[in-house]
């Protein structure tokens, strides 16, 4: 049966990072998927029980309960310093939702979307699902985004994506950087999609939110990562209110609304104790010192992650396949764009004992 499929899902591949995980073999040490190894935490998880038990699990308004939004709004407000009223909040099936239907509500044919590359592997591909045109934005030899290439590629551009903390690259951009692309991009009429997902996840350097520099941002966040919250697929987008108009119709057909259940979960996890959240954040700083210090008495020189959970580290492909064939799960660098063809990504979001199995590993794999 020859069945013709569209263009645009035939010109994206399968995600690099689910094709390496789903494949791993038994045994293996996984250092491929960004996904906590801490367990949701107890009151999180007593709230979603309560919320079935009381027959919460039905429908909500397509925006969100408004209780949880009201909740964003003030953690905006208190960590961020925005200040985004409950109806400029949409809460979305994670983040990965959040993207998808500002792409869908923005995007022309043919519209230029500036992608960091490397970069998380869904800004391209989401854009030409859409319609759009990625385009690779390249990063400073210390994998931070590149200011003045930025501006150059601006004009005519519809949106550009700023990831902070980075997502291969454990970037953290200053607030000069972010400040310099927001003011930019308005004066050129480009929006900015700010992708907030790892914002507590910072060692020794400060978070700055986007859209503390300009009224052309669209901000995106979730819980998977701050609460251990990978599967519960809770995220959220707070942007202008003529953005959320276009950006709900997309939500409302083919999400309809989050799941009621993670909704609140999600408003016990920002009302409720943080204390977690610091402990995650040090083991976190702890884990990355391990296996940077172990990857580079190997011999690997690389920029140390100043957030995040990973590590994206100079590496022949060759090698790499030799790592994952020693049951090392990582992913190629090239699953993050044509920029980085010899990189590899290490997420060490794993115990520190794996993490010390892995670099054993990756020594008698290379020789090293």
């Amino acid at each position: 049966m020859g069945i013709q499929f569209s263009d645009r899902v035939l010109g994206i591949e399968i995600s690099g990072i689910r094709k390496i995980f789903e494949s791993a073999g038994p045994g293996s040490i996984n250092l491929g998927l960004g996904q906590p190894d801490f367990d949701t935490p107890q009151h999180i998880k007593d709230a979603a029980i309560r919320a079935i038990e009381e027959g919460k699990t039905g429908y909500t308004p397509g925006p969100g309960i408004p209780e949880l939004r009201q909740a964003v709004s003030r953690k905006f407000k208190s960590e961020n310093k925005l200040d985004y009223p409950e109806d400029h909040i949409i809460v979305t099936a994670g983040a990965s939702e959040a993207l998808h239907i500002v792409m869908q509500a923005l995007l022309r044919e043919g519209d230029r979307v500036l992608c960091p590359d490397p970069g998380f592997v869904s800004y391209s591909a989401l854009a030409t699902i859409a319609g759009g045109r990625p385009v690779s934005l390249p990063l400073t030899e210390s994998l931070h985004i590149n200011v003045e290439a930025a501006k150059e590629q601006m004009a005519g551009s519809k949106l550009l994506v700023i990831n902070s903390p980075g997502n291969p690259t454990g970037a953290v951009e200053s607030k000069e950087s972010i400040r310099a692309l927001v003011e930019y991009a308005h004066d050129k009429g480009v929006m900015v999609l700010s992708d907030e997902v790892y914002e507590h996840f910072i060692y020794g350097k400060k978070h700055w939110s986007a859209g503390s520099f300009g009224e052309n941002v669209i901000t995106i966040n979730a819980t998977s990562k701050t609460y251990a919250m990978t599967g519960w697929r809770l995220g959220y987008l707070a942007a202008p209110p003529e953005v959320i108009g276009q950006c709900l119709k997309v939500h409302q057909y083919c999400q309809a609304c989050a799941t009621s259940i993670s909704q609140y979960a999600a408003l016990a996890a920002y009302e409720g104790d943080q204390h977690m959240v610091g402990v995650m954040r040090d083991e976190y700083q702890a884990r990355r010192d391990l296996i940077c210090t172990g990857l580079s008495r190997l011999g690997y020189t690389f920029p140390v992650p100043e957030g995040a959970f990973y590590a994206f580290v100079p590496m022949k492909p060759a090698v790499t396949q030799k790592v994952i064939e020693a049951g090392v799960v990582v992913v190629p660098g090239t699953a993050f764009g044509v920029n980085a063809p010899e990189y590899t990504r290490f997420s060490y979001a794993n115990s520190r004992e794996n993490l010390n199995r892995a670099l054993d590993r990756i020594k008698e794999a290379t020789g090293e």
